[in-house]
This record gives C-alpha cells, sequence and structure tokens, in this order.
C-alpha cells in the first residue's frame, strides 16, 4: 500500500519505506531528524511547474495533468516507489500544509493508475 503523509508527522512503523517526494528540502525540518529513507528530488514537479502551481486549489485539476505529463517522460523518478510498493507499504512524504492538493497526492494517484494492486489510500 501506498499511502501519503506530511513529512513533519511522526513515523510509525506502519509506513514502511518512506520517500521524500519533494525538490526542495521543507522548511523547518532538521536533516537529522527527518525519518525517510530515500529523497526522490526528481519524482516531484518541476521547478517551473511547482512555482506556477503554487498550491492554488483553483489549479489542481491542470496541475496535475502537467505533473502526470512531466512522470510519464521521467519512470526512473518513480519506479523505486512500485518496487518498494511491491514488497510492503510505502509512505510518500512531502512537506505541503494543504493535504489534499500536493505533490503527493498527485503522485499518489499517477501510480494507482500505473498500479492499483499496490496502491491504498491517502490518510
Amino acid at each position: 500500500m501506498i499511502k501519503v503523509k506530511r513529512i513533519h508527522e511522526p513515523p510509525e512503523a506502519v509506513d514502511g519505506v518512506r520517500f521524500l517526494v519533494d525538490r526542495l528540502w521543507p522548511r523547518g525540518v532538521r536533516k537529522e531528524l527527518a525519518h525517510f529513507d530515500y529523497w526522490l528530488k526528481d519524482a516531484a514537479p518541476s521547478n517551473e511547474l511547482r512555482r506556477w502551481f503554487g498550491h492554488s486549489p483553483d489549479r489542481w485539476p491542470v496541475f496535475r495533468l502537467r505533473y502526470f505529463d512531466e512522470l510519464d517522460h521521467q519512470p526512473h523518478a518513480w519506479e523505486p516507489i512500485l518496487d518498494a510498493g511491491r514488497h510492503g507499504n510505502v509512505t510518500l512524504l512531502c512537506a505541503a500544509r494543504d493535504t489534499e492538493h500536493n505533490n503527493a497526492v498527485a503522485l499518489q494517484e499517477y501510480l494507482a493508475r500505473r498500479a492499483p494492486e499496490t496502491v491504498g489510500g491517502a490518510e
């Protein structure tokens, strides 16, 4: 199962492999206290798309489509997540305050389309 969580939330045993999927280091998080297994910067939206989106819920539908297009062109960025998900739980971590409109939620949706048997719901 692949779920989504804010990096500011404490890790849990059920998280499994934890992937940070933000391109930039999360504000307010000290590296030595961050609990993640892999930082997949390339699985995050491009800087241009991230800036354009600006976490605006009004831009969410278009953001998702543009982000999915970026992901289509870089499977190397997200394949490690699906590989880990085939062997156990996976958690996608992001720093966004908006828990419904962020790149980790969009990435989870994208992966669900690629391998529905591997992806669970967001928390």
